[in-house]
């Protein structure tokens, strides 16, 4: 089948990459995918199939076992997976984040313990930002690290942790006023600790504690998780980057990258609902004729097709911009905010195609229905980027009076 979104100028190493994910997709995931779903399972064998790929190590620095790819190489492959099942494209993008982090900003001694293991996937990454009390405003964290001697003892509630059961390493965003007077700005009194544990529920180490899946709507398979912590002991070799006050920062430039991973995963769950759509219109029948020759169904695949093409080039854009080493909050917000509203519409249109078989679960569409919100909110919400695009455009045109 013919496709849109296709990307110029990729090397040939690059699109041996896509072509090699692209085949796993439709071979491994797409058949599969709406059954595990309904059953909220894990894709255990999926997740040890990308990793005889190498893919947990796509963005990984040779030197440390990875492939040392790009992040547009990295989202591409994301669109692929995420075309096959969003789920799956979850459970490597926390681990991803993670990872950039570490390769930006942590010590040599954090890069050589941790990015061998997290290449080769045998440590599987999550971060945490979100709290029970708060979303998007990050200044409000109140989970809190104090020094004690070499060590720092963690306590609070962090939510909506993806991977949080099967992740062995977390990236936990706290207050730590240690060395941070009174009245100093929140965001230059967070630190990033670098929390591991055993895969698992319950109390994967002293005073850490991962509850049970939190059921959702859609995006199952991967688990969604709180993290609770209580006289969590970590040793202060495990503040991400060696210094305290710097987290903030630090996951700011992660989500960065998670937000060009989201407009991917927007990006690749429209290209298939337009292929579900576009696929539908030419099987079912009315009035004598496939519903493919009405007028009215082919405005919607024209519209519907117009948006992937759309989202895919913002989407590429952002990812470019980061990899040439310039600021890319603007180009990340706006492909965020594009391709997750684009992929809410290209959903619906072509559930309406579909019309009452797309409610019913036998159906892939109806699976996609119930995804596609997620990416509404997930690395910020429509509003978040909003206020991010507005700001910097303020920045950029600057008015001279």
């Amino acid at each position: 089948m013919a496709r849109l979104a296709q990307t110029a100028g990729l090397t040939d190493v690059q699109q041996e990459i896509l072509a090699t994910v692209r085949d796993f997709v439709d071979k491994e995931i797409i058949p599969v995918a709406t059954e595990l779903e309904h059953r909220d399972e894990y894709p255990q064998q999926i997740v040890d199939g990308l990793k005889e790929l190498g893919l947990f190590g796509l963005m990984i620095p040779e030197e440390y076992g990875g492939l040392g790819e790009s992040l547009l190489t990295y989202a591409l492959c994301v669109e692929e997976i995420a075309r096959g099942w969003m789920s799956v494209s979850g459970i490597i993008n926390t681990h991803f984040i993670v990872a950039y982090m570490l390769k930006q900003h942590g010590t040599q001694e954090q890069k050589d313990h941790f990015l061998p293991r997290m290449a080769a996937g045998d440590i599987r990454g999550a971060f945490s930002m979100s709290e029970p009390g708060l979303g998007s405003d990050v200044s409000a964290i109140t989970s809190k690290a104090v020094k004690d001697g070499d060590e720092y003892v963690l306590n609070g509630q962090k939510m909506w942790l993806t991977n949080g059961g099967t992740s062995s390493l977390v990236a936990v965003l706290v207050r730590s006023d240690e060395g941070h007077p009174e009245g100093t700005a929140p965001h230059k009194s967070m630190t990033t600790f670098l929390v591991e544990k055993e895969p698992g529920f319950g109390e994967v180490r002293p005073g850490l504690t991962i509850p049970g899946k939190i059921d959702k709507m859609g995006y199952k398979g991967v688990d969604t998780t709180e993290l609770i912590m209580s006289d969590l002991r970590i040793p202060a070799d495990r503040v991400l980057g060696g210094v305290t006050g710097r987290g903030f920062y630090q996951m700011m430039d992660g989500v960065e990258v998670g937000r060009v991973n989201v407009a991917a995963r927007g990006c690749g769950v429209a290209q298939r609902a337009f292929e579900l759509g576009v696929q539908y219109a030419q099987q079912r029948h009315t009035f004598g004729k496939p519903i493919a020759q009405h007028q009215a169904i082919q405005f919607k695949l024209a519209e519907m097709a117009t948006k992937v093409e759309a989202a895919h080039a913002m989407m590429v854009n952002a990812a470019r911009k980061k990899d040439s080493g310039e600021r890319n909050d603007l180009e990340a917000g706006m492909a965020k905010y594009l391709a997750s509203e684009y992929c809410k519409e290209v959903v619906e249109d072509a559930f309406r195609i579909h019309g009452g078989y797309g409610f019913s679960k036998e159906y892939e569409i109806e699976r996609l229905y119930r995804e596609a919100p997620m990416l509404l909110i997930g690395e910020g919400t429509a509003e978040i980027q909003k206020m991010i695009i507005g700001r910097r455009l303020l920045e950029e045109y600057r008015f001279q009076g």
